[in-house]
Formats: C-alpha cells, structure tokens, sequence
C-alpha cells in the first residue's frame, strides 16, 4: 500500500494523518483531490459511519481508503450527542450553537463525565471484508461555562481535571499527543508496523 484515500475533507485532519504516514511511505491523499464527495452517515455508531465512509472512497478511488467518525458522548445523556456531535443543534452545523445547546441540557446536572470518541476504519478496497479498525477515548467532563478558544468542536467545554484546563485551552501539540484521534492513529500506525 503506498497510496490511500482520506475520506475527509477536513484540512487539519489531512495534515495530520499525512505527517503521521509520511515515515511508512504511504501518501495520503484527499477525497476532494479526487472529486469524491462525503459520504452518508447515516448509521447510529461511530464505527458504522466510519466504514461506510472508507468504503465509498475507496468504491470511486479503486484505492485503498481511510476514515474516521468521531465525537463527544455525555454520560447523563445516554452518550448523546455520539454521532450526531457535529450537527447536535442542527443545520448548518455551527459549533457556537452546539456548546450552547449542550450547556442547556447540562444545566443543574451533577454528573459531568464525557468522553470524545474516535474510530478509524481503514480498507483495502471497498469490499474489503477484514477492514483494519482502531479506536480511542479521551476522557474528561463538562464544562459548566466555555473556556478558551483553541481547537474546535466542543473543546471550549471539554474540562480536563488532570489538567486543570479545557482542551481548548491546551497547547496544539500537547492535544495532538493526548487525544482521542491521536491514541486512534497510535492503535492503527502499531498494527499497520506489524
């Protein structure tokens, strides 16, 4: 394999997965690159999404294809918003309104615990039926106000105790090292080595 599809079209992701490929020798490529439009993710898990998204890069590029599905899951909301993180407030998707929909439904709950997800899925072609899958958690809670103004997501509520900070609030490097895609892409690069 010296060439695979990222189904994404999210730059930092790129950048990141391309940094991380570079010493196997394998390039990584967008789907936009090729014209290939996102997928549907229209499944109830992670891991589902995930696949479903490689294996239509994968169909149109006749490459092997990456891709991953990730999100923040909220213990005393049944795990909600899992999969549905990116649009929780709806369309168009707009992270503002999706920490202030959360902090709404947080309000006068004690349990804070929330865990980000991720799960990678990566095919050698689309049929492929032993697909290599590889998965991480971040582990931290609730902010009761937002904090900071790095990363994205809900970064500027994802309150780490160890850390004293919002992720939002750590360094880039320091997120990139701990992270919930960066222990997925850990996982992953260790079995591609073997």
């Amino acid at each position: 394999m010296k060439k695979l599809v990222l189904a994404s079209n999210n730059a930092g992701k790129l950048a990141e997965f391309k940094l991380l490929f570079e010493p196997l020798g394998i390039e990584v490529i967008p789907q936009v690159q090729l014209g290939i439009a996102d997928a549907d993710e229209p499944h109830v898990t992670f891991l589902e999404n995930a696949l479903v998204k490689a294996r239509h890069a994968s169909a149109i590029s006749h490459l092997p294809a990456l891709a991953d599905d990730s999100g923040i899951c909220v213990a005393a909301l049944g795990g909600v918003p899992g999969v549905f993180s990116a649009r929780y407030a709806g369309e168009p998707k707009s992270d503002l309104r999706n920490n202030d929909k959360l902090l709404h439904a947080m309000e006068g709950v004690d349990d804070r615990r929330a865990h980000y997800y991720c799960v990678l899925a990566l095919v050698r072609h689309a049929s492929d039926p032993q697909p290599l899958i590889a998965e991480g958690e971040w582990h931290g809670e609730i902010a009761r106000e937002p904090h900071g103004n790095g990363g994205f997501g809900y970064d500027p509520l994802f309150w780490l105790p160890e850390y004293g900070k919002t992720s939002a609030e750590l360094p880039r490097d320091e997120k990139a090292r701990i992270s919930h895609r960066a222990q997925a892409l850990r996982h992953l690069l260790d079995r591609l080595k073997k």
